[in-house]
């Protein structure tokens, strides 16, 4: 038997030649594993209304970790016009794949790690080494919507004075998205950037929040965070609005080490920060729990580019190193990052978005002459 049992979701699209890409690259490896497929995304949305199948769930219970492609969604409205009539009469609606896996199996954490390698043309900077916390299950991405507003719910809000406003607002006129934080998710996720501050001697944490504004959920984290640093007397602890570290991301972004922020927030830190250290083809991240991870690129499916294979597959494999990592392959994973940083600094195999011709699977051949 098999020491790992790996589950490989390819998904759609360019999903599916960046995994082939990582494959191709985790076959030159001593890994004692067991790849097992499964089913994702668009395709089963449209075939059967679920764009993850029960059947990935129970398959995924039964692996150690997953590397999982890319997938395409669209909005609720475009998404009805392609499922078929019986299943959209049936009452099933649109949901994002990769969210369910991050709440089905608490994945609390997602990593996203941002650094700047040596003869990208694409860095902003070449000293750029930073590293997101984004809290994965909860705030604005919770999922919790509703439209129209049920009038039972509006009927309740309105004991807040600031819906006073909306009393006369025709219920199926008002579409209501909620932030939803609470202590155990706010602390859990602070604290694994403060231990990773702290295990891997950076310097900094930074919480990314606005509660000026958003003065109940952001002051909750805000005041768990600042608790918390009283325990960290090795780690500055430093506090930014959203819209200012935007900023300061692209003044100074060599000042900072470890971001932390909840989902929505740290969504957009991460792209923008991403784009510092080359764009979406080095973007790659972690989805951590406990006791189970999800490791992905983080560009979509790009459906234009579908079977062209044309797109940088270095974030996948960056994605793969941290599997890697995760699974206590520390070895492979600096390996691997070794490979891949002196393919980077060559530059002799470059996709379109580094201005070269190479191919998807170009970069993962010469990843592995360079193994």
């Amino acid at each position: 038997m098999a020491k790992y049992k790996i589950a490989v979701l390819p998904g759609d699209g360019v999903g599916k030649e960046v995994v082939e890409a990582a494959m191709i690259v985790l076959e030159q490896f001593d890994l004692d594993a067991e790849y097992v497929y499964g089913d994702i995304g668009w395709e089963f949305w449209c075939k059967e209304g679920n764009p993850l199948p029960d059947r990935t769930v129970q398959m995924l219970k039964k692996t150690d970790a997953c590397l999982f492609g890319a997938i395409t969604s669209k909005p609720k409205v475009d998404a009805l016009k392609e499922i078929s009539p019986e299943l959209r009469d049936s009452g099933y609606s649109y949901f994002s794949p990769i969210v369910r896996l991050r709440q089905e199996f608490d994945l609390y954490t997602n990593l996203r790690p941002c650094k700047a390698y040596a003869g990208n043309p694409l860095n902003y900077r070449d000293d750029i080494d930073l590293v997101i916390f984004r809290e994965n299950t909860e705030g604005m991405y919770a999922g919790v919507e509703f439209h129209p507003l049920p009038e039972s719910i509006k009927k309740e809000l309105l004991i807040h004075p600031k819906m006073k406003k909306f009393e006369d607002v025709p219920s199926e006129e008002i579409a209501l998205s909620t932030r939803i934080m609470t202590k155990k998710a706010c602390t859990r996720i602070l604290r694994r950037a403060f231990d990773y501050a702290r295990k891997f001697k950076r310097r900094s944490v930074t919480i990314v929040e606005k509660p000026n504004v958003l003065r109940e959920t952001g002051g909750l984290i805000l005041d768990i965070a600042r608790n918390m640093a009283k325990e960290y007397p090795d780690v500055e602890f430093w506090e930014a609005n959203v819209d200012a570290m935007a900023m300061w991301l692209v003044k100074n972004p060599q000042d900072y080490d470890v971001l932390v922020a909840e989902n929505l927030f740290g969504d957009i830190i991460s792209d923008l920060a991403a784009q510092l250290v080359g764009g979406l083809g080095f973007a790659r991240s972690g989805n951590i729990g406990d006791e189970y991870a999800v490791f992905e690129p983080t560009h979509g499916s790009a459906p234009k580019y579908d079977g062209m294979y044309k797109v940088n597959p270095i974030a996948m494999l960056l994605a793969t190193k941290m599997m890697l990592e995760w699974l206590g392959e520390e070895d492979m994973a600096e390996t691997l990052e070794t490979a891949i940083a002196k393919v980077i600094e060559e530059g002799k195999i470059r996709t379109y978005d580094l201005g070269g011709d190479a191919k998807t699977l170009d970069v993962a051949r010469a990843v592995v002459g360079k193994l």
